[in-house]
């Protein structure tokens, strides 16, 4: 579902410039600063409002409050210029304000060549599926998702794929590629992952690293947001002392863990640790 749907109109624009600024309040005084002559409201399945869209002559434009809460002058534009009200379920938002975004990166950011192999699918595929079996229709966080792999043997086992990632190439090239789902992939920092999702069951990140002890700090903050989000946490990384490292970290948040070696992957995936709550 396009957000156009949503609001019935043939094209609508979002005042946040990419996906990321949708947590930015600034972006709610610019979707403010317009003279309009019409307004949107929509509400969620609770009646809470998550958008305003405003016309300005005969362009849309819309602030989203999914990420971020709306203020009172939001909901008093809408009292002044008057308009209708629209309701649909969060979930749905979100996923269309996914698909604006994605369809606007891939229109602007050139992908990256193809940087995996063929095989790689279904080894992850068969690791995914080893660790947990069937994951039954349940969401699952792809972290630092690259161009799409992981995300593709998340379906394949069962999962909805929930993707992020701070390579805008690397997600044009996922795009491109058909693993990735415009509605299902962000261009966001991992480390703040939870300001745009709420926690799920399952979370994976794969081929995480180089690790080193100059950028540890940055994938400690990687890793503790994945698990925060993810009851059930998969992670590989190419290496042993990196994944130690990742082994530290999760048991320092209280979880217990299981590291071994993944045959399947000699490069890659080589080291696995599996953590639960």
């Amino acid at each position: 579902m396009l957000i156009d749907d949503i609001f019935e109109v043939q094209e609508i624009l979002c005042v946040e410039p990419v996906f990321a600024d949708v947590t930015e309040d600034y972006y709610t005084e610019e979707l403010l600063s317009y003279e309009a002559e019409e307004a949107r409201l929509l509400l969620d399945e609770n009646e809470f409002p998550i958008a305003l869209a405003l016309r300005e002559g005969d362009a849309w434009v819309v602030g989203s409050f999914v990420c971020r809460p709306p203020s009172r002058p939001v909901l008093s534009r809408f009292e002044e210029v008057g308009g209708d009200l629209y309701q649909e379920n969060t979930s749905r938002y979100m996923d269309a304000l996914r698909e604006y975004y994605s369809q606007k990166l891939l229109s602007e950011v050139p992908p990256v060549t193809e940087d995996t192999r063929p095989e790689r699918l279904e080894m992850v595929t068969s690791l995914i599926r080893d660790v947990w079996g069937t994951l039954d229709g349940a969401a699952c966080i792809d972290c630092c998702c690259g161009s799409g792999v992981v995300s593709e043997a998340i379906a394949l086992s069962g999962g909805q794929p929930c993707a992020y990632d701070n390579d805008p190439a690397l997600i044009a090239l996922g795009l491109q590629s058909g693993r990735l789902s415009p509605a299902q992939v962000m261009h966001i920092d991992a480390t703040r992952a939870g300001d745009y999702i709420e926690p799920v069951q399952y979370g994976v990140g794969c081929m995480l690293g180089d690790i080193t002890a100059f950028n540890a700090d940055m994938w400690e903050n990687i890793v503790a947001e994945l698990l925060i989000l993810s009851d059930n946490t998969l992670i590989t990384t190419a290496t042993e002392p990196e994944i130690r490292r990742v082994e530290e970290w999760c048991r320092a948040e209280g979880r217990t863990c299981e590291c071994m070696e993944n045959e399947r992957d000699p490069i890659y995936d080589r080291w696995v640790c599996v953590s639960s709550v």
